[in-house]
């Protein structure tokens, strides 16, 4: 049994998808819609950069989106890739937009102008510099949860994303975070802090959320073709209005993808095939499923792959 994934914010770079451009014309129609839709030469960014203006959140999110579905899209049109074969679609945070859409849940137009907003308010929610993200090696949520518990600072400081076992994000205020990371320092747990401009997936967020409830109330969504995992519920979800509701949440909530492939690979899976730029779902998925048949398609070779 056959799952499909997408990544999040963190796996883009410069060139992404290119090879698929040169190559298929179905990609070059999908760049050139979304830099129609956004009113903005997204696909420039995407294929020349400059980094800067790539990391740029309300820009990433759609760019991830639209490289990872130009990628579905050379799969299902050039090389007969059928719904069917697949049991579920996860993504991870924004990820979970790409899945909604390769699952004819969410129109590109749609997700592409959400994505950009989404970007938008999560950036603003927060003033430059007043928040933080620590990632944390080598130990679960409940001792974290211990080490969060000493902060003495008022500050948020909550667990964003349980990624794998052993690996697990931390987001809030820069001065609880700061007090966090030197409580870990002299425990020797490892963390590093993470290179972001805003401390998604945490309370901080609910000014965000709250920014896109009626944008994405406004939009229509279609019942999945395929189940979607809910990063956060980290259950399978096929009503559009719950679809909806939990999109609403993710913004502040916690992204449960340890979870998400736990339930997966009880309910049957045995390969996960990541879709999109980068291998970061593909490396946590070995770690929370270590019997399982794991496939990354980045590039044209890797469809072989599939076969």
């Amino acid at each position: 049994m056959k799952t499909l994934l997408f990544p999040g914010q963190g796996s883009q770079n410069i060139g992404m998808g290119l090879e698929f451009y040169q190559k298929f014309d179905i990609v070059k129609k999908l760049f050139s819609l979304a830099d129609d839709t956004l009113g903005f030469r997204l696909s420039k960014i995407i294929l020349e950069g400059p980094d800067n203006e790539l990391k740029l959140t309300q820009n990433t999110q759609p760019a991830i989106m639209t490289v990872s579905y130009s990628i579905f899209k050379v799969l299902k049109d050039e090389f007969g890739l059928t719904l069917n074969q697949y049991k579920y679609f996860a993504g991870h945070s924004l990820g979970e937009y790409s899945a909604l859409v390769c699952a004819e849940s969410l129109d590109f137009k749609d997700a592409l102008f959400l994505l950009r907003e989404r970007g938008t308010a999560m950036q603003n929610a927060v003033p430059a510099g007043k928040g933080a993200m620590l990632a944390v090696l080598g130990i679960g949520i409940d001792e974290i949860k211990k080490f969060i518990s000493k902060i003495k600072s008022a500050e948020v400081c909550e667990i964003a994303n349980d990624n794998a076992p052993g690996q697990s994000i931390i987001s809030g205020g820069i001065n609880a975070i700061n007090e966090l990371k030197e409580i870990l320092i002299v425990e020797k747990k490892k963390n590093i802090l993470l290179p972001v401009s805003a401390p998604f997936h945490c309370s901080l967020m609910k000014p965000a959320s709250e920014a896109m409830r009626e944008k994405i109330q406004s939009i229509k969504f279609k019942k999945p073709a395929i189940e979607i995992i809910s990063n956060t519920t980290s259950t399978p979800e096929k009503k559009p209005e719950i679809i909806k509701k939990l999109l609403i949440e993710q913004i502040f909530s916690l992204v449960r993808w340890r979870e998400s492939v736990e339930l997966m690979h009880k309910k049957g899976v045995n390969t996960f095939i990541e879709i999109g730029p980068g291998k970061v779902l593909s490396g946590l998925t070995k770690r929370i499923a270590r019997d399982v048949k794991i496939i990354n398609i980045n590039n044209i070779e890797d469809i072989e792959l599939l076969k």
